[in-house]
């Protein structure tokens, strides 16, 4: 026991992962990516209401119509480029639609299939919803520094990862 005592009195510390260039242990990266996730998107979801109305699911509704061709997707395409589920987007939808935002339309020979179509309003609220989101997200992402395209690259490794079935 007096050795332990001896060398944290010496500031060796007890755990080795705590020593700087040790790899941080799978359960601590966990925490961090988790934490970060959570933190950000609390706070620039608050924003995003506070001085828009906008939820960040509803605004990432909004910038993926935005972005897409003759501003319209489907509920599908929506749904995955969200990461929400069928009745996810579709409860989000009912909100931007119920605001004026989004149409819902039926398009093609497929009468079943329903898109979501940018309205005027839509565009008009994601425009100004965007310096808010985009201006907020690099000022906390800024805090990288110099590491923001190494963790940029793992991050995106470990995504596409993810993303397959293996």
């Amino acid at each position: 026991m007096q050795r332990s005592e001896d060398a944290l009195a010496r500031g060796i510390p007890r755990d080795p992962a705590a020593l700087p260039g040790v790899a941080p242990r799978p359960a601590e990266t966990w925490l961090r990516i988790v934490q970060v996730h959570d933190r950000i998107t609390r706070r620039v979801d608050s924003a995003l209401h506070l001085q828009h109305g906008l939820s960040l699911t509803g605004f990432e509704a909004l910038r993926r119509l935005a972005e897409s061709p003759g501003e319209r997707a489907s509920m599908g395409e929506l749904a995955d480029a969200l990461g929400l589920s069928r009745p996810g987007v579709t409860s989000t939808v009912t909100r931007l639609v119920e605001e004026g935002l989004v149409l819902r339309e039926r398009v093609g020979a497929d009468k079943r299939l329903l898109h979501a179509r940018l309205t005027p309003a839509g565009r008009e609220r994601f425009e100004e919803a965007r310096h808010t989101h985009d201006d907020l997200v690099a000022h906390l992402l800024h805090l990288l520094g110099d590491d923001a395209s190494v963790v940029t690259d793992a991050l995106a490794r470990v995504s596409a990862a993810a993303r397959s079935r293996r």
